[in-house]
């Protein structure tokens, strides 16, 4: 897994995101110190976020945990092994068993290389991870920012992203992906660190008491 190229716990990036938009200083100062969360390399990282496709996060947990326990350390070869006929018993849907075990032979026969993929340009990055089937844009922006350590990815899809750049910049309750990507773009070649801002902008703020983020 490539070395991870954000700088915790985010000061310089922060300095750079509000010089290049005062507008965000404020959220910065109500958002509070950006939490830190530790990634999983290579074919965990990634299966990882396709557990957590819609569900919540006790439930994704849950989930993961059963694959853990029953492989010791996941990893694509371990995956396969497992996977055949065991999806259901381990809490995956049928969709997501395929696109794992799909995953885990792309990564096994070297048609993706996750650590090459992580340092591509955002938008190579994801094109890459989408063109698998049953990893849509938010899985794939998920993984690149929090696996790869990809420092300008912002998962404009996200609601709570769109909620709270919605709130925080005055522009509507739950703006248009469209639109907060747009926006997005002014925070380039920092988005990741601005996607964090807001996301804890969201915890801290906005967040119902049972809500769950990436």
């Amino acid at each position: 897994m490539a070395e991870p190229v954000l700088d915790p716990p985010f000061g310089a990036a922060l300095d750079r995101l509000a010089a290049r938009d005062p507008a965000l200083i404020p959220i910065i100062e109500a958002a509070g110190p950006l939490p830190e969360r530790p990634g999983r390399a290579g074919f965990a990282g990634l299966a990882s976020v396709v557990v957590s496709q819609l569900v919540s996060r006790r439930s994704a947990e849950a989930i993961w945990q059963r694959l853990v326990d029953e492989t010791g350390t996941l990893d694509a070869v371990r995956f396969i092994a497992l996977a055949k006929g065991h999806g259901p018993r381990l809490g995956l849907t049928a969709a997501k068993a395929d696109c794992l075990s799909k995953l885990a032979e792309a990564i096994l026969n070297g048609k993706l290389d996750l650590e090459a993929v992580g340092r591509l340009p955002a938008d190579q990055a994801i094109s890459a991870l989408t063109a698998l089937k049953g990893i849509g844009p938010w899985t794939a922006e998920v993984h690149l920012l929090f696996n790869a350590g990809h420092p300008d990815i912002f998962p404009s899809g996200d609601l709570a992203l769109r909620i709270a750049v919605g709130r925080a910049l005055g522009i509507g309750d739950r703006p248009a992906a469209a639109l907060v990507s747009a926006i997005a773009r002014r925070w380039s070649p920092d988005r990741s660190v601005a996607a964090r801002l807001f996301w804890a902008f969201y915890g801290r703020h906005l967040a119902p008491a049972a809500d769950t983020l990436p």
